[in-house]
């Protein structure tokens, strides 16, 4: 878990996470408790540059994951509550800004997770067994996860209120500098 700078009071609180965790439904929610502004990275990265299964597919994940670094500046600047794509945090320049800020890891169990990315079109997903995919990439990631984050909560179970009151009691106990 990180240590941002105390210096950054006014941080953004950022929700990361894999694919299917619930970053932009408990984002919107606990942006909306705040009062803040609510932005997400992957929607910024569509209304700049289209739909994400085109970009990836026309011009690769590297390229992707450069317009995504560019939305999540845009996204911090703005402040807030940000939600990150998946494998934002895989980008070590995105996991330095993410230091002045303060950082809630949401996970999910696989089973729970597949009924929230049946039908979706998540380019990372496509070829196999979407939930065993998704699980290898949880697992790859998950250690990146954990070292960026200050807090963790998980969206498996139990009424999704009960996650945004918990991270927005967290946002406003917990000033940026400080960790739970």
């Amino acid at each position: 878990m990180t240590s941002p700078d105390a210096a950054h009071a006014d941080s953004a609180v950022v929700l990361i996470g894999p694919m299917g965790a619930g970053k932009t439904s408990v984002g919107r929610r606990v942006a909306r408790a705040l009062e803040a502004p609510f932005s997400d990275t992957d929607k910024i990265v569509v209304r700049d540059h289209g739909p994400i299964r085109d970009l990836f597919l026309a011009h690769g994940e590297a390229h992707f994951r450069a317009i995504e670094r560019e939305a999540v500046v845009e996204a911090l600047a703005r402040g807030g509550v940000v939600a990150l794509g998946g494998g934002a945090v895989l980008d070590p320049l995105t996991r330095e800004r993410l230091r002045a800020h303060r950082v809630v890891l949401l996970t999910v169990a696989s089973h729970v997770v597949a009924s929230r990315i049946h039908g979706d079109e998540r380019p990372l997903l496509g070829g196999e067994d979407p939930v065993a995919r998704w699980q290898r990439i949880f697992d790859e990631r998950r250690p990146v996860y954990e070292q960026t984050a200050d807090i963790a909560f998980d969206t498996s179970s139990g009424p999704l209120a009960r996650v945004v009151d918990d991270i927005v009691a967290w946002a406003r106990r917990v000033p940026a500098g400080e960790t739970a």
